[in-house]
């Protein structure tokens, strides 16, 4: 009998009180790069059943999830599993070996029932692990302003999946990635709508670093909360790209005091070298001096 659909508390970013700028794939057959990204200092690992391991591997892979979750307890890090697809022989069986993990990765997520489904059979296993739905194709970028808004799933984040979608839309993924933007955007104003997390896509040229900073700040300037990765030399230059800098905190925090000073207590609007400033901009300010310092909003 199939599990029946339970609703399902939604986990929103406002609950998730946490830096999330790196997410790095691990795959689950390479044991040598899962010991090692223990270390890493990335805010989400990701291990991968999915892209990175081969059909003949599948299933051995499933079986180090939990050996590698506890491993990875003491990393600080998000512990995040990838499984397959639920179309394919291995998905049912990769969640229930996931399903304690602090996170479970969907690939492909193309409508509202994919996300449903995955909720029913987790909640089958007693897990409550929040989910987080990769957008890699045509349908889902179409789709992923109703995959944002589902309620009932625990979705906590959008990763935007580049590879596959610029193969199923034909175009090029050049270093400026202008034919993905608009899709990239799509997923960025879904999250953004429902309280989201938002990842940018990987960047394959992994021995490119200057090319890897330019799209990692392209990634920031777009929306993004931070960006997946495939290799731990892209951990440290992510959270340099993503982190405030000195002269965004430097403003932000001249915005704060100048909305406690006394001579603009309850106004909406203030002058502030020049620059009208209102109310919106506090609320962001404060919200950048807390990723600045990496405490809580």
């Amino acid at each position: 009998m199939a599990p029946c659909y339970i609703p399902f508390p939604d986990i929103r970013k406002s609950e998730m009180k946490r830096l999330i700028r790196s997410a790095l794939f691990v795959p689950a057959n390479n044991a040598r790069a899962i010991e090692k990204a223990a270390h890493l200092g990335a805010d989400m690992l990701v291990l991968d059943l999915e892209d990175a391991v081969g059909p003949d591997d599948k299933d051995a892979a499933r079986e180090i999830i939990a050996g590698t979750l506890s491993l990875w307890q003491s990393s600080g890090s998000l512990r995040a599993v990838r499984v397959n697809g639920a179309d394919t022989a291995w998905g049912a069986a990769d969640l229930r070996a996931a399903s304690q993990a602090e996170a479970v990765i969907l690939p492909k997520v193309e409508q509202v029932g994919d996300l449903h489904a995955a909720r029913s059979t987790l909640n089958a296993y007693g897990s409550s692990v929040p989910l987080w739905a990769m957008i890699e194709t045509p349908r889902g970028v179409l789709q992923s302003a109703a995959i944002a808004g589902a309620t009932g799933t625990g979705l906590g984040g959008l990763m935007a999946g580049v590879n596959d979608l610029a193969l199923a839309l034909r175009c090029a993924s050049d270093q400026d990635r202008m034919a993905l933007l608009p899709h990239l955007a799509q997923i960025l104003c879904a999250a953004r709508a429902n309280g989201l997390y938002a990842l940018d896509g990987v960047y394959n040229q992994f021995r490119d670093h200057e090319g890897f900073r330019r799209e990692a700040r392209q990634g920031r300037a777009l929306g993004f909360d931070g960006k997946t990765l495939i290799h731990p030399d892209q951990v440290e230059p992510t959270h340099d790209c993503f982190q405030p800098d000195p002269a965004e905190l430097e403003r932000a925090a001249r915005i704060v005091a100048a909305f406690t000073d006394p001579a603009n207590a309850g106004k909406g609007v203030i002058n502030l070298d020049g620059d009208m400033v209102e109310r919106l901009h506090l609320d962001a300010a404060r919200a950048l001096l807390s990723a600045g310092s990496g405490n809580d909003p």
